[in-house]
């Protein structure tokens, strides 16, 4: 059988044999067809809680904090929609927009405009800055023992409202939810904490798990005791990025009912687990470079068998990429159960290394083989991976070897559907 793998611009057709065979693709959800109604509904339907308008008051200072530009959340929409319900009640000269960058760079005003629409002309917005100590707040420890520090708009406004979107995270479980306040408004001293090697290495620390994960618990923690969100708006898309389902109302009842619907689009059932599990990078841009391909690793381990191999097609048209330290981290020790053991032996990390345990965690437990035109076999033996020119001949190898009963998984979206073993 022939399948078609995301890769680049372009795509990659493999053949693999049909009756050994089996392909995991997203599940179709039709866009809403009043996406505005539907977002109304949620600020005056909430899940739990009163709906939006009635929290407001004449005179209050709002905080809105939405997702930054890395992020596929439909902000021209749903930032209209909260202030849409705050009209008459608040004047839009109190209302703050506060993008949750979180540790990455600050949006500029050309995408601010882009990501906001007729909302960027309405209300002030300002990225947050995790590095800016004076635009932070302490307050206090919260968790297991993460010292907290946050926007300091956010901590002094009246009413705080937070807007994201749910999907599987590969260490948090889910975004959206509580992630809108910390990582996404908190100091880089929390985020480096929430993020430490001894959270994301942990084994709930993983797709689709909350409860009982260590980042995802702390950052509950954290939020639930400094972060005081009045109320929370997330919604749902579709593999169009088109909106399928929102909810409103108090934080975490919200969260929950959003990750039911999220788990139902972006997570798939299969039967037991597979000698072979290819998967992608989910094409350009996503798959720009090895960095961002480890989330494909990621979704491929969730359903392989011990011993078994994860082949990655991925193009990384811009490298590790060179930007960084990333490439430098995965080249400076001989193995990676050694990079594990030396990032675990570090007090602090930073945001390259923890993309590099997650890609050695990955290694010491799956042979991991890639399928890239932009990074060079000499390249790739670096960061302790190989590479296969011809995925089809590869996987029949490996089914050779492990036996006739041995099966393989594709997921040729990639992370765009994260299946796991019933």
């Amino acid at each position: 059988m022939q399948v078609r793998l995301a890769y680049g611009s372009d795509g990659l057709d493999v053949e693999l044999p049909e009756e050994r065979t089996t392909v995991v693709t997203p599940v179709a959800r039709p866009a809403a067809p009043d996406p505005a109604a539907l977002l109304r509904r949620a600020l005056r339907e909430p899940v739990a809680g009163p709906p939006l308008r009635e929290l407001a008051k004449p005179g209050q200072r709002v905080a809105i904090s939405i997702c930054d530009g890395t992020r596929a959340q439909p902000r021209d929409i749903v930032v209209p929609a909260v202030l849409d319900e705050l009209d008459g009640i608040v004047d839009p000269d109190d209302v703050l927009v506060l993008v949750a960058t979180g540790t990455h760079r600050g949006n500029t005003e050309a995408e601010l405009r882009a990501m906001l629409g007729e909302a960027y002309d309405r209300v002030r917005v300002f990225n947050h800055d995790s590095r800016d100590s004076s635009s932070l707040v302490w307050r206090g420890v919260h968790g297991d023992g993460v010292p907290v520090w946050l926007n300091r708009h956010w901590v002094e406004a009246d009413l705080r409202i937070t807007t994201g979107f749910v999907e599987p995270h590969f260490f948090a479980g889910f975004s959206g939810g509580p992630k809108m306040v910390a990582p996404g408004l908190a100091g880089l001293d929390t985020v480096l904490t929430l993020h430490d090697a001894a959270r994301i290495g942990h084994p709930m620390a993983t797709w689709a798990v909350c409860e009982g994960n260590p980042v995802h618990d702390d950052i509950r923690a954290v939020v639930g005791g400094a972060g005081e969100v009045d109320f929370a708006l997330d919604v749902v898309l579709n593999t169009e990025q088109r909106l399928v389902a929102a909810f409103g109302g108090e934080l975490f009842a919200m969260h929950r009912a959003a990750r039911a619907a999220a788990k139902e689009i972006a997570m798939a059932p299969v039967s037991g687990r597979f000698e072979v599990v290819v998967t992608t990078g989910s094409g350009f841009p996503l798959d720009q470079n090895l960095y961002q391909s480890v989330k494909g690793m990621s979704a491929g381990l969730t359903v392989l068998a011990e011993k078994g191999t994860i082949i990655c097609a991925a193009e990384c048209r811009d490298g590790f990429p060179d930007h960084g330290s990333y490439r430098e981290v995965l080249a400076s020790a001989p193995s990676p159960q050694a990079l594990l053991d030396g990032i675990a032996g570090r007090a602090e990390t930073v945001p390259d290394q923890w993309q590099v345990q997650i890609q050695a965690g990955i290694q010491t437990r799956a042979n991991v083989v890639m399928h890239t035109g932009g990074l060079t076999d000499a390249d790739l033996a670096t960061a302790h991976l190989a590479q296969t020119p011809d995925i089809g001949a590869t996987v029949a190898e490996l089914l050779d070897i492990a036996g006739p009963d041995s099966r393989v998984c594709v997921l040729p979206e990639g992370p765009q559907t994260i299946p796991y073993a019933v």
